[in-house]
């Protein structure tokens, strides 16, 4: 007697994913050559929402998508993946057409590589800026550290983050990321290996996490009032870990991505960063050097 042959993705349901699926989540990232990263999928799945098929073979997730809702005003999505055995098979298309189906009129952001973006543009996404990925081992030394010059000439100390900086953290996140991000602040002290902290006179002037991914630690989410308080967060973070750094810059920023670059890190992607329902991201760009990783913006 012959079993049942397996049925195809598109006859397949999307559902749910749930901190259950975060091993089935990992391994689709092991899958595609990406650090497994179950770090990092423990707070997407917690704080946002996953959408995944599951494999016609039994055997893990087919493909997953996420999205990331700041209110009204704006949802991120990421981690669009599809197994490499069922590439070309319409699931990331459906993917991208649920969640757009279930944000309805909520302007979408997402960053895409070279591979997705013809899907996306497909979709009505358009692109509004870039972001460089670098990475390497960072070489202190010149500008940064404990205390460093802004380009005002004034001094601005950076110190390991307090839990009563947290609502200073948000008032300049909303600033910069032009939406709320609270849910997502909140959880950083616990996930990052270090939250640090820009002051000048006492006031909160930027902020910014070092994460773990694989073998390298993430700076991410990286607000700042200028390049020079970024320089400062950045140099201080890498003297708290041996690993190698990884970094997201929005590409406008070109005075910082020049000055990683003398520190030691080289370049390793670029992403596209593309939106849907709004002609540019809310806030202010200027303040805006890094995202928490490419899925949340």
């Amino acid at each position: 007697m012959h079993s049942p042959s397996p049925r195809s993705l598109v006859d397949l349901p999307i559902r749910r994913l749930n901190r259950g699926d975060l091993i089935p989540c990992a391994d689709l990232c092991e899958d595609r050559g990406w650090p497994r990263d179950e770090h990092r999928w423990g707070l997407l799945l917690s704080a946002g929402t996953g959408y995944g098929i599951d494999a016609p073979d039994g055997k893990g997730l087919a493909a997953t998508c996420l999205t990331m809702t700041y209110g009204p005003g704006l949802t991120a999505v990421g981690m669009l993946l599809v197994a490499a055995r069922y590439a070309r098979q319409g699931s990331a298309r459906r993917l991208m057409r649920q969640v757009m189906e279930a944000e309805k009129a909520t302007p979408l952001a997402l960053y895409a590589t070279e591979q997705g973006q013809p899907l996306y543009e497909d979709l009505g996404f358009s692109p509004v800026g870039h972001a460089e990925r670098v990475g390497g081992r960072f070489a202190a030394g010149g500008p940064g550290g404990s205390s460093s010059a802004s380009p005002s000439g004034s001094s601005v100390t950076t110190r390991p983050a307090a839990a009563d900086d947290l609502q200073a953290m948000i008032r300049l996140d909303l600033t910069a990321f032009g939406a709320d991000r609270t849910h997502l602040l909140a959880r950083l002290p616990a996930f990052s290996d270090r939250l640090q902290v820009a002051e000048e006179h006492g006031e909160l002037v930027g902020y910014a996490a070092l994460w773990p991914s694989g073998s390298t630690a993430v700076v991410g989410p990286l607000i700042a009032r200028d390049w020079a308080v970024a320089q400062a967060l950045i140099a201080d973070l890498a003297a708290t870990t041996d690993r190698p750094l990884r970094i997201d810059v929005e590409d406008r920023h070109k005075e910082l991505l020049g000055w990683l670059t003398e520190r030691g890190l080289e370049p390793v992607s670029r992403t596209t960063v593309m939106t849907y329902g709004i002609p540019e991201l809310p806030g202010d760009a200027v303040r805006r050097f890094a995202p928490l990783t490419l899925a949340t913006g």
